[in-house]
């Protein structure tokens, strides 16, 4: 059995030069916040409305089944390099998510 020479590791962490504002009308009915990008090295999404934002690692977000639960006013980041698809739901229509995609 060999001996582990952390010394021999090489990490790479990953950086992004660009980030793509987008914005994301609210709305009561689950629809896509990002789509799914090879090219993302991460991201972020601002609740700006008064309503939660239920956002989900996949295609459909839903009030009861989803990722993160964002308050009014809340902030998340997009953890692990995650490179598909995110979608969102409010609990009331008003306002939008920001969303800046990081590649």
């Amino acid at each position: 059995m060999g001996l582990y020479n952390p010394a021999s590791v090489t990490v790479n962490i990953p950086t992004s030069g660009t980030a793509t504002p987008t914005t994301v009308n609210s709305s009561a009915a689950s629809q896509t916040i990002l789509a799914a990008n090879s090219n993302r090295k991460g991201g972020t999404i601002w609740n700006n409305s008064t309503a939660t934002l239920y956002v989900e690692f996949g295609n459909t977000a839903s009030l009861t089944a989803f990722t993160a639960k964002l308050l009014a006013g809340g902030y998340f980041e997009i953890p692990f390099n995650y490179t598909g698809i995110i979608a969102g739901i409010w609990d009331a229509a008003n306002g939008n998510a920001q969303v800046r995609e990081l590649t």
